[in-house]
């Protein structure tokens, strides 16, 4: 089923401040660049109770975004704070509040404690905060509501420029799901008898699954985008050590199949052409029989 979401642009322009609403839904997000939040600091929003995240540029090269998560009793108090020190860096800023009820500060702490762990298990930006808080105590109807607020977080997070969410292997929520997608899909092998590795595909991407073998070192002639994706695979620990090969510890998702392809192989490659069925057919000819 779809969902209807509506973003407003505050200021009339494409890179400025704007808020987001899904239909039916008690949530509501304000996103905002940090150089324009002087000029919506006075919008009511922002003395409402809420989570918040902070992206910044990364330390890492390895790593697209770095993310701070938080929650107060008061965004503007907050957030104040937050510009006010010179050593929180961000550039970018989006919070979460209730357009109804207000949230609690225990409600708020769950929600808090949830998104810091699901980013961590994502693996695909810095995560600042370390560390996940520990789960408050909630009555079971109340966890209920908060999961629907976060699966609402979850699908705005993306479409404000946020993507600490979008894993970067299958993580376990999805896990029976991607099971399903495993048996319907074909299944993939890589062209080569000095490594064994599959892949199948996904609604989340092209997933190389546990267990593959990849090669330990990538040729000259291997692009810096990847080049930068092998070492995140590598600090992720996505990818491990064994042996004389580098072995992937979790299914893992990626764009393309030639992504998944120069991981494998240490090169730049044609995944259309490198991935093939048992019986030798590639991954351009199945698309082409699916598409004919």
């Amino acid at each position: 089923m779809g969902k209807k979401l509506t973003v407003y642009m505050i200021d009339g322009t494409e890179y400025g401040p704007r808020f987001s609403e899904i239909g039916n839904w008690v949530g509501k997000a304000i996103y905002c660049p940090r150089s324009s939040v002087n000029k919506i600091f006075n919008r009511a929003e922002f003395d409402n109770p809420g989570i918040y995240c902070l992206k910044g540029d990364p330390h890492d090269e390895a790593f697209q975004e770095r993310i701070y998560i938080g929650e107060a009793e008061n965004i503007k108090n907050r957030l104040k704070q937050h510009i006010s020190d010179p050593k929180k860096e961000f550039n970018e800023l989006v919070f979460f509040i209730s357009k109804d009820e207000l949230l609690t500060k225990t409600q708020i702490r769950y929600l808090e404690s949830r998104l810091i762990q699901l980013a961590l298990d994502a693996k695909t930006a810095e995560v600042e905060n370390g560390n996940s808080p520990t789960l408050p105590t909630l009555h079971e109807a109340d966890i209920s509501d908060m999961e629907y607020f976060l699966e609402q977080v979850k699908l705005i997070l993306p479409i404000m420029g946020f993507k600490f969410l979008i894993s970067s292997t299958v993580n376990k929520v999805d896990h029976e799901d991607n099971s399903q997608d495993k048996i319907d899909s074909i299944l993939y092998q890589i062209k080569t008898s000095s490594y064994s590795a599959f892949m199948y595909e996904s609604d989340q991407g092209y997933v190389v699954t546990k267990g593959s073998e990849a090669k330990k070192d990538l040729s000259a002639s291997c692009t810096e985008t990847y080049r930068k994706m092998r070492k995140k695979l590598l600090e992720t620990d996505i990818l491990i050590e064994n042996g004389k090969k580098l072995e992937f510890s979790a299914d893992a998702i990626f764009s393309s199949p030639s992504a998944a392809s120069n991981m494998i192989l240490g090169r730049n490659s044609n995944g259309f052409t490198e991935w093939v069925t048992k019986e030798g057919k590639t991954f351009k000819d199945t698309q082409e029989d699916i598409n004919a």
